[in-house]
């Protein structure tokens, strides 16, 4: 198999590679798989951030591939992933006159109808659109997220290129083989052509808005559906600063504390209870809003969990909380999917470490999202590949660290999470009693009462009629003490001929007179006798097997 892609772009992968296996693990060779590598390349830093910013200047499908990355905690390190979730996506913005345009052809009107006022600088510009700040006919202040003109088809182009390099590596590299990177780069081609259909994003903002309206402190934007299409969002403007730069004083008069239990709660809700959770708080997502609450924005990026693992989620975070090594294994392994070389003692000793190391730390001395990543970067060591949900929410939780140490030091993950968990599987059981469930299971007893009349006649009737029969499968005790009796009178035949072939041989030395072919007679009988009987044993042991089977 030959690769196609053009020289430029083939140095730039092998580069990214090099970086990978610079600042991964160092049994993962991708490098050495692609064509030129031993070409010498550009002088690389021992900072993991220059991998984030190789990935930045090859555009938007690779800061998205950054994203990506910095959700496989079983291949890079949690600095490196640390370094790829703050990526900010901050490039140059476009040109006036193209948001313009792009405005008019998704919303069939120009700005200037559309919109009381449309500040012409954007306040955010990113790698797929960039974000200005509007206000609305009626007063309403709101910020206008307007596509990169043509980023669709060059996300179209580069994804080809990956596709096709990613499908080499499968079939001509160990890591390949043991990871599968087309599947992955299929993973990223549907997550980043949802998120340049702004339309999804904007039914995001309403279910995620929907599912945490209890929780009074966050504040989730909502878009402005007449004014919301493919590549343009309106949503209503969250006025706050970066939770990273909030003054200490504005954190200290806002509670941080409550505020970091309550973003906590509100995460721990979506993933054990919603099943849908907002996936990438990085700090440049998350605000302090002006009136002392957090808002979250950009939430194009949302995963989704399946009710199974979101029991097995919880479960497994509790017995992380309580040190329960062994459960934690267990639950591991029912999530996981075994690979080559797969190790269960290994395993389990690896799973057992880390929760250990990490017992009893607050979130200023030892992050959650990193224990997570590295349970899944052991998992993989021993030969486990958990799903990609799992590292995804670590991912998510590593970004929560961060913000969590810049709001409350102090701050016990762990003991949080054991004080809440009640209140999660009582929310979880009443979920699970809702009306719907509850008709179903209605229907269901009214169609086995309807129907539980008639089966019954028809068992009565047989009885009486003395055609009922029952089928029983057991065991055939006369058959087994049969085969146990053979076996006991093969085996007695056995010793005889045996004791019968033993002293033939000690009359062998004994003197007489009588004897047959120039041997003692009587031990020549012997022998003949355990001759024929063995002879029978043999034919007797072949004839009834042959019936058997």
């Amino acid at each position: 198999m030959r690769l196609s892609l053009k020289p430029d772009h083939l140095r730039r992968y092998r580069d990214i590679a090099a970086l990978l296996v610079k600042y991964g693990r160092s049994d993962l060779v991708v490098s050495s798989a692609i064509p030129g590598a031993d070409e010498p390349g550009e002088e690389t830093s021992t900072a993991g951030d220059e991998l984030a910013r190789d990935l930045e200047d090859l555009g938007p499908t690779f800061i998205k591939v950054g994203q990506l990355l910095s959700t496989r905690g079983d291949i890079l390190p949690p600095d490196a992933l640390r370094a790829l979730s703050r990526l900010q996506d901050e490039i140059e913005p476009f040109s006036f006159a193209d948001v313009e345009r792009i405005v008019q052809e998704e919303l069939g009107v120009r700005i200037s109808k559309a919109f009381a006022r449309f500040d012409a600088t954007p306040i955010a510009a990113a790698s797929l659109g960039q974000v200005h700040r509007a206000a609305l006919r009626d007063g309403r202040e709101v910020a206008v997220k307007v596509q990169r003109p043509n980023v669709r088809e060059q996300v179209v182009r580069d994804l080809e290129s990956m596709a096709e390099l990613a499908d080499f590596l499968d079939h001509h590299s160990e890591i390949g083989r043991r990871y599968g990177f087309a599947r992955m780069v299929n993973e990223l081609r549907r997550s980043i052509l949802l998120e340049l259909d702004y339309r999804r994003e904007a039914h995001n903002m309403v279910t995620i808005g929907r599912n945490l309206a209890r929780f009074r402190r966050l504040q989730i934007p909502q878009p402005i559906e007449d004014l919301s299409a493919t590549r343009v969002l309106t949503m209503n403007y969250i006025a706050g600063s970066k939770i990273t730069k909030a003054n200490p004083v504005v954190l200290a008069d806002a509670n941080a504390g409550e505020l970091a239990d309550e973003l906590f709660r509100a995460y721990l809700h979506q993933v054990i209870i919603d099943g849908v959770f907002h996936a990438d708080p990085h700090p440049g997502n998350v605000l302090l809003t002006d009136d002392g609450r957090i808002g979250l924005l950009d939430l194009g990026m949302v995963s989704v969990l399946a009710p199974e693992l979101q029991d097995r989620l919880l479960h497994f975070l509790l017995a992380v909380a309580d040190m329960h090594t062994d459960r934690a294994a267990d639950l591991a392994l029912q999530m996981g999917e075994h690979l080559d070389g797969y190790d269960e003692s290994s395993f389990r000793r690896r799973i057992a470490q880390v929760i250990v190391d990490h017992q009893g730390a607050t979130v200023g001395e030892v992050q959650t999202g990193r224990l997570m990543l590295e349970v899944a970067r052991s998992s993989a060591d021993a030969g486990v590949r958990l799903p990609n949900e799992l590292t995804l929410l670590a991912k998510t939780l590593l970004n929560l660290d961060e913000i969590g140490r810049t709001l409350a030091p102090d701050f016990d993950v762990q003991a949080s999470l054991r004080q809440n968990a009640n209140e999660l599987m009582i929310e979880r059981m009443r979920r699970s009693l809702n009306s719907a469930t509850a008709f179903s299971t209605l229907l269901e007893a009214k169609t086995f009462a309807e129907r539980l009349p008639g089966r019954i006649n028809r068992v009565l009737d047989s009885l009486a009629n003395q055609e009922l029969k029952l089928r029983v499968e057991m065991i055939d005790e006369g058959s087994l003490l049969d085969g146990l009796q053979k076996v006991a009178n093969r085996i007695t035949l056995g010793l005889l001929i045996a004791a019968a072939i033993l002293g033939a041989a000690l009359l062998m030395r004994v003197e007489t007179s009588f004897r047959i072919l120039g041997y003692p007679g009587l031990a020549m009988l012997f022998f003949l006798g355990a001759a024929c009987g063995a002879v029978w044993l043999a034919v007797t042991i072949a004839r009834n097997d042959e019936k058997t089977s």
